[in-house]
């Protein structure tokens, strides 16, 4: 009886949890029944998040530091080689007996190199990693300027600086590698810190200039101008492939690599989930450039560039020519600088930076970077265009006030100030350009905003160097006026950039 009594209660307990897992079974059903087809998709999708979310979450950290000391450091090689050029005409105007537009050739020669370079090395940076273009262009850039040393002749020197203009060229776009890496509300602060750099670059080869040229010459100098290049080839070892160029060819593995190592670096993690991110297929297609979507931005960009650079070298050339020929209307000349020299008085003359001059050079470059706060203070609370506006507007008055007679201070202060605004423009116009055209078009559409930027280059030295021998108020009005077209074009740019995320494609 026992017996019976057990077996029927296992029985009843075996048939109420069979009872229990069907009822739980058509809950399961009529639930899943009930969910919409997005509820059910999601519940099957894993997540996933984007390229721009993976830079945001990593943040700032000890990379960006890294990053920034090692690709700030480009932009020393680059000072260097310009700024090589107000530094060494002199002497070379002296040692060949070169006319003033033998002079102003030169530094059109390592523009000439740069505007032809720059399309060609901002497509293959597009097509193949920005890694790639700028370490090929350090070592480009090092091996033509020292050759640069050793030109027997005037034609030689002016073909070598033409190469060392193309080596310029791919590391300019060593900016998009750094651009692209950098949280977006931290650009406005740390991009127009690049300034330090150049402005290290500035005075290293002018401090090269007042010690080496009197001692050893000219051809030193440049030798020893070189060494900033040799060692940052080793540095940039430690900067990866940018993570975004990675996403943009179909390479998710690669950029998951880079993005793991950064995030590690910085003590960072991922958003959860997965990167996902469309490949593009069209890389690197100029066509984006002038399409309807960027045809207004692009025309006003390449004119923007080419004030940006027609300025800031016309007021670096025009500096350096007013010195060497004590062109300035001073009120307080010594008997040295009361001399006024031309070309019509002498076939060649040899006037040499004295102490006064190189200390004057070196003053001028501090004001790249003495109104970085301004700068960045411009970028956060106007933005970018009105940025550019103002400080366009800024760099066409202090052009012509550097013709009005005064004290050596008084022009010091003027030279000073110029420098500051025409290279806090270039900055803004550099940011603008990497923020408003997608991964896709970066590097070609600041290849040829840069080309663009070279042609004022080009133009600038035979306006500073060789109008200015017949007229100062004749020179820099031709800057003055195209910084005040250039400002009032700005403002018809149909993007402002402040606070926006990269695109990837457009």
């Amino acid at each position: 009886m026992a017996l019976k009594r057990s077996s029927s209660m296992k029985t009843q307990l075996v048939n109420a949890i069979q009872l229990q897992e069907v009822e739980l079974e058509e809950e399961i059903n009529t639930s899943s029944s009930n969910n919409t087809p997005a509820e059910a998709a999601e519940a099957k999708e894993p997540k996933c998040y984007t390229m721009e979310e993976a830079v945001e979450s990593i943040g700032f950290g000890r990379f960006h530091i890294l990053l920034f000391v090692i690709m700030g450091s480009a932009n020393i090689v680059e000072a260097m080689e310009i700024m090589l050029l107000a530094v060494v005409s002199p002497e070379i105007r002296c040692e060949w007996h070169l006319e003033d537009w033998q002079v102003a050739l030169v530094s059109t020669m390592v523009f000439l190199g740069f505007m032809v370079c720059g399309v060609l090395c901002g497509y293959v940076a597009d097509k193949y990693g920005r890694w790639k273009v700028v370490f090929g262009g350090f070592i480009w850039a090092s091996y033509f300027s020292l050759l640069t040393s050793f030109s027997p002749s005037y034609g030689w020197f002016i073909f070598l600086r033409c190469m060392v203009g193309c080596g310029v060229a791919a590391t300019s776009q060593g900016f998009v590698l750094k651009t692209e890496f950098i949280p977006a509300k931290y650009r406005a602060f740390l991009l127009p810190l690049a300034s330090i750099f150049w402005m290290l670059g500035s005075m290293l080869i002018i401090i090269l200039g007042m010690t080496v040229v009197p001692t050893m010459g000219w051809r030193w100098m440049i030798r020893f101008s070189i060494i900033p290049s040799i060692i940052l080839i080793g540095l940039f070892m430690f900067i990866p492939e940018s993570a975004r160029f990675q996403v943009s060819a179909g390479n998710i593995q690669g950029a998951m690599s880079t993005l793991n190592w950064i995030a590690r670096m910085n003590g960072a993690t991922l958003p959860e989930g997965e990167l996902r991110e469309p490949e593009v297929t069209e890389r690197g297609n100029a066509v984006t450039l002038i399409s309807p979507a960027f045809r207004r931005t692009s025309l006003l960009l390449w004119y923007s560039w080419f004030v940006a650079s027609f300025s800031y070298y016309g007021s670096v050339l025009s500096s350096s020519e007013l010195l060497e020929k004590n062109l300035l209307c001073m009120t307080d000349a010594d008997p040295e600088h009361q001399i006024k020299h031309n070309q019509e008085e002498a076939l060649c003359y040899c006037i040499p930076f004295n102490m006064a001059d190189y200390q004057t050079l070196l003053i001028s470059c501090l004001g790249e970077v003495a109104l970085i706060p301004l700068n960045i203070g411009l970028l956060n609370i106007f933005g970018r265009k009105p940025s550019m506006a103002i400080l366009q507007v800024l760099s066409a008055i202090f052009f012509m006030l550097v013709n009005i007679c005064t004290t050596m201070f008084g022009f010091t202060v003027l030279l000073f100030l110029l420098r500051s605004v025409v290279s806090m423009n270039f900055n803004v116009v550099y940011i603008y350009t990497a923020e408003v055209y997608p991964t896709a078009v970066r590097s070609i559409g600041m290849g040829f905003c840069t080309s663009f930027s070279r042609v004022g280059g080009m133009i600038a030295p035979f306006i500073a160097q060789v109008l200015m021998s017949k007229s100062v108020i004749l020179a820099l009005s031709p800057f003055a006026t195209a910084c005040v077209i250039c400002a009032v074009g700005v403002a018809f740019l149909p993007i402002e950039t402040r606070g926006r995320a990269l695109l990837q494609d457009a």
